[in-house]
């Protein structure tokens, strides 16, 4: 008697849920087109074997282990508690790096688009940064900066932005995961 290979079985219904969470990532990270997802989505609803299956998922990465994952959610929740109480700021595991500086544009100057796009004054090649992030504008007598939808959001002084906000020097203002510091336009 000999047995089928592996990837010759009839998959279960839990792999196909694996492969659809792999494809559902897929198009929301932009890998996959609306139309290539609900194709390969078809397939993997009528695949008879794990070979099928596997080859409607095999260029697209597979989602982390849930262990991993949690731990590494730990770790951002034990940094942000820490961040919060000075007194536990030795327990950190990284230095402070200083933030690179930002520029802000002089009075007068049109908006400035922020993203990874092309059509972006700054772009930001960080897979964080959406492709249309958010923008910097000058407004009466100050600086305003404003979320475009962004998926990573855009951050002030630590503040997840929904609404524009008002920014001047000093600042820390944060896309996605790229942070500076504003500074004036003179500055060296």
């Amino acid at each position: 008697m000999t047995s089928a290979p592996v990837e010759g079985t009839r998959p279960s219904d839990a792999e196909r849920d694996r492969a659809l969470a792999v494809l559902r990532e897929g198009a929301g990270s932009g890998r996959l087109s609306q139309d290539t997802f609900i194709r390969r989505m078809n397939f993997v609803l009528r695949a008879q074997s794990r070979g099928e299956l596997a080859n409607a998922i095999r260029d697209l990465p597979r989602a982390e282990p849930r262990r991993p994952g949690w731990i590494r959610q730990l770790r951002r929740s034990v940094d942000t508690m820490l961040a919060t109480f000075p007194q536990f700021a030795v327990a950190r595991r990284t230095p402070a790096l200083p933030l690179p500086g930002l520029a802000l544009p002089a009075p007068g100057s049109p908006t400035v688009r922020i993203g990874r796009g092309p059509g972006a004054t700054l772009r930001l090649a960080d897979v964080s940064v959406s492709r249309c992030h958010a923008e910097l504008r000058h407004v009466d007598d100050g600086w305003m900066v404003r979320d475009l939808g962004s998926m990573n959001g855009t951050e002030v002084n630590g503040s997840r932005i929904t609404t524009p906000v008002r920014v001047r020097p000093g600042d820390r203002i944060r896309f996605g995961a790229v942070a500076f510091v504003l500074t004036w336009t003179d500055q060296p």
